[in-house]
């Protein structure tokens, strides 16, 4: 018998995805509202997790690249983005268990890569000038794609709860990031579709 995900379209402003446990086939796919190539791009959403090693938090992969686009908690403390499969880290102060508010952009004209953490930017990296993001993406919660749409890595899997996922196709304005709004023109937590994979769970979330 041929598995078939469960595809869903929901309003998830005050809902997020509960990753239980360790997994190499616990996922969600996330459809995105626009599917082209990218010269820019913002990526935000909300984290919760107990994890101390390295776990994926947005894996966006091409046939061109796998690493398209991926956010990754490296460790407590580090950060790191991935864009076209170049990486530059970021540092930061992790010092209490809490929700976190992460923002991720970049720009290809200038390669300003920038995360946020709670609304406050960390140090500027510059990346992938003049670099343009192929169509047709996987976009993956909880796991790391380490090919197109497949890959996982039990390692790497996410732990703990992740929602309020939206995607721009540009870099929103300082403002804008803070105020932390389901509006994304790629991706929609308000109006989101998205395929369920394995043992993921839709629960209330606790951040404001």
């Amino acid at each position: 018998m041929t598995y078939s995900p469960e595809r869903v379209k929901q309003d998830l402003q005050t809902k997020a995805f509960l990753f239980p446990k360790p997994s190499a086939d616990s996922y969600a796919t996330l459809i995105p509202l626009q599917n082209k190539q990218l010269q820019k791009f913002t990526v935000c959403l909300w984290t919760y997790s107990e994890l101390t090693r390295g776990y994926s938090l947005f894996s966006y992969a091409t046939e061109v690249s796998y690493n398209e686009i991926l956010l990754f908690r490296d460790e407590v403390g580090q950060y790191s983005l991935t864009v076209g499969g170049e990486e530059v880290t970021f540092q930061v102060d992790e010092s209490t268990l809490t929700p976190v508010h992460i923002c991720a952009t970049w720009a290809s004209a200038s390669g300003v890569a920038e995360i946020w953490i709670n609304g406050k930017p960390l140090v500027r990296k510059i990346m992938q000038v003049g670099y343009t993001l192929s169509g047709n993406a996987k976009i993956i919660l909880g796991q790391d794609q380490d090919f197109y749409g497949g890959g996982f890595d039990i390692n790497q899997s996410f732990v703990g709860e992740i929602g309020n996922v939206n995607m721009w196709d540009y870099v929103l304005p300082p403002k804008e990031i803070m105020a932390n709004c389901n509006c994304g023109n790629i991706l929609n937590w308000k109006k989101l579709k998205y395929e369920k994979h394995g043992h993921m769970l839709t629960v209330p979330h606790f951040w404001v």
